[in-house]
């Protein structure tokens, strides 16, 4: 899906965090196990990274998800309005960054709106610490290992993150979520998502 030309950000902030690492496009896509093509696209801003995307490429940089969407500064206190919100839309996943920039921190908000008929209850996520999830409006089903839970505005969960969880919009209303994820002490939250069968080779 084409990216906002409004939100351009998420892609440029990608690309400084590969070039502050030393990492060339081909090493980033041989850690993350996305093409070279599609990281290319992403950097550039013509492509939005999907959910799943961004656990990759911040598992591959490891840095917690919340990089990509501040300016690289670190304040005490972080004061967002709503245009201000640094977003990523594809897949039919709106995501939005409701805070980040505090030095050492250890928490991810993001405002989640689902299109219907979308999201990826059919290729589950691991990642270290907890998270948790809170149905603003709509319905989602929320899978944690095999069990679903039918999230309703006013529904929350919270859950360790290593088991096996996705989510998926199967009504015809779009849904808003707010998920905070929260890392394991000494580590990055959402480190890899666990899509593919073969491991990045991390030695590039």
């Amino acid at each position: 899906m084409a990216a906002s030309s409004e939100k351009p950000a998420v892609g440029q902030r990608i690309r400084t965090l590969r070039e502050q690492q030393g990492l060339s496009l081909r090493a980033l896509s041989r850690r993350s196990g996305l093409s070279l093509n599609a990281i290319s696209l992403i950097e550039r801003g013509t492509n939005s990274p999907t959910v799943s995307s961004l656990h990759l490429l911040a598992g591959a940089l490891n840095v917690p998800i919340t990089d990509f969407f501040q300016d690289g500064s670190q304040q005490a206190v972080i004061f967002l309005k709503p245009a201000e919100r640094l977003r990523t839309e594809a897949g039919g996943i709106i995501l939005e960054g409701l805070g980040s920039g505090l030095r050492n921190q250890q928490t991810e908000p993001f405002l989640f709106t689902i299109q219907p008929g979308s999201g990826n209850i059919d290729q589950p996520i691991t990642h270290g610490g907890e998270e948790f999830v809170y149905c603003l409006q709509g319905e989602v089903d929320y899978k944690i290992g095999e069990r679903v839970y039918l999230l309703e505005a006013g529904s929350s969960l919270l859950f360790n993150a290593a088991l096996p969880h996705g989510f998926g919009n199967k009504s015809d209303e779009p849904a808003r979520l707010l998920m905070v994820f929260h890392t394991a002490e000494g580590g990055h939250l959402a480190r890899r998502l666990h899509l593919h069968n073969e491991k990045a080779n991390d030695d590039y």
